[in-house]
């Protein structure tokens, strides 16, 4: 990568930095603990929504949106179910929210589940008030620019963090690419963090989604610049819960300690994120969403250990921090601490039966996956480490070998 270009990404985030502490930052409310669906309709009557537009997906708006439902209807609250959202929500899917909302003249939103469903709301809400305005046009930082209606974020998983952040992911049907709507009217009102939605949620999911949720914090706490004294506080904290509490909740799912403690997790992670930026595991995860439509925690999951040590000596001493902070180890080198971490989640990793790497990444895919991840970090995320198309390449190859 030529000098120039990279002076262009360090500049440009140094600029933003300063930007960025001049605007409104809020996080949702969050509303946590067993049973806490049930105060969903009198937050609904508190902001004045008669008739609620609930999103989710089939499996959810099966088996747990009816308990979400049944408390809408005994408040005597309308509403309008859409539970035909995907793995990774396209832009169709969006378009087909936006247009029921406006037709059954709907005044706010639930999204139910995990960060399909809340991604979709919030590109719905987003056309809701920008009508002429096609999902695409939105991508990016600050272009949705006006407050979407009254959105409750339901996760039904602790791992996507989308009920606190300013981001939708969003996938183009046409030409599988993912990009993100990034945007502080984005952010959800409230967060409902209830237990019990997570109760039975799979061991496969239970863990991807909480490695996801270690990924944003990590990744927020590894970054450059952006961050602040909150974001970097919320980031540790959440590392170590999901240290302590994830495998508890992988082996017995009736754990309500551990399922609580996740969602608190997972929330913190979300802000810090939210606040500080990803980087270069979360740019190529979404290229492997998009074009094979790998569940994004399960990227996430095997990406993240691998991108932690080609950066090197770049992330070495903020992950011994984090060694010490989780107990890992410490004493030793930095390099020896970050080491010991980065080890740890792979053991995390093989004691919850996610794979080292991924076999299904075709050759004739790895130059428009180093296209797209390129143009998604830079000059956007505030990473560690630059990329340029040499060192991605290196890093999925990686992936591969890592199988």
């Amino acid at each position: 990568m030529g000098a120039v270009k990279k002076a262009y990404y360090r500049s440009f985030q140094a600029v933003f930095n300063v930007g960025a502490r001049c605007l409104y930052w809020r996080r949702p409310v969050p509303v946590s603990g067993v049973g806490s669906i049930r105060k969903i309709p009198e937050l609904l009557k508190k902001e004045e929504v008669g008739k609620v537009m609930v999103v989710t997906g089939p499996t959810v708006g099966k088996k747990l949106a009816p308990k979400i439902l049944t408390e809408l209807d005994r408040a005597g609250i309308s509403y309008e179910l859409y539970a035909e959202v995907e793995a990774n929500p396209s832009v169709n899917t969006v378009n087909r929210i936006q247009k029921l909302y406006l037709e059954k003249a709907c005044e706010g939103f639930i999204a139910i589940g995990g960060g399909s469903p809340m991604d979709a709301a919030k590109a719905a809400a987003a056309r809701v008030v920008r009508p002429n305005t096609e999902v695409g046009q939105m991508a990016g930082l600050l272009k949705v620019g006006k407050k979407i209606p009254p959105y409750i974020a339901v996760p039904t998983t602790a791992g996507t963090g989308s009920e606190t952040t300013i981001a939708a992911v969003i996938t183009d049907g046409d030409t599988h690419h993912k990009y993100a709507l990034m945007d502080l009217h984005l952010v959800p009102k409230y967060a409902i963090l209830d237990p019990e939605m997570t109760r039975e949620l799979p061991q496969k999911i239970t863990a991807t989604t909480g490695m996801d949720a270690l990924t944003h914090a990590v990744e927020a706490y590894v970054c450059w610049t952006y961050n602040t004294q909150e974001s970097i506080r919320l980031a540790e904290e959440a590392v170590c819960e999901i240290f302590q509490y994830l495998e508890r909740a992988y082996n017995d799912g009736n754990d309500m300690e551990a399922r609580t403690q996740m969602l608190i997790a997972s929330y913190k992670a979300g802000f810090a994120f939210t606040r500080a930026g990803v980087g270069n595991v979360h740019a190529i995860a979404h290229t492997l969403g998009g074009l094979y439509n790998t569940p994004h925690g399960l990227a996430n999951a095997v990406i993240l250990p691998i991108v932690l040590e080609d950066y090197g000596e770049a992330v070495w001493e903020k992950l011994a921090h984090l060694a010490e902070l989780t107990g890992v180890k410490f004493t030793g080198t930095d390099a020896e601490k970050a080491g010991a971490f980065i080890n740890e989640i792979r053991a995390m990793n093989k004691r919850m039966n996610i794979p080292t790497g991924f076999d299904f990444i075709k050759e004739e895919d790895i130059p428009q996956m180093i296209r797209w991840a390129l143009a998604e970090a830079n000059p956007v995320y505030p990473v560690p480490v630059v990329y340029d198309r040499k060192r991605c390449e290196k890093v999925i190859r990686r992936i591969i070998a890592e199988a």
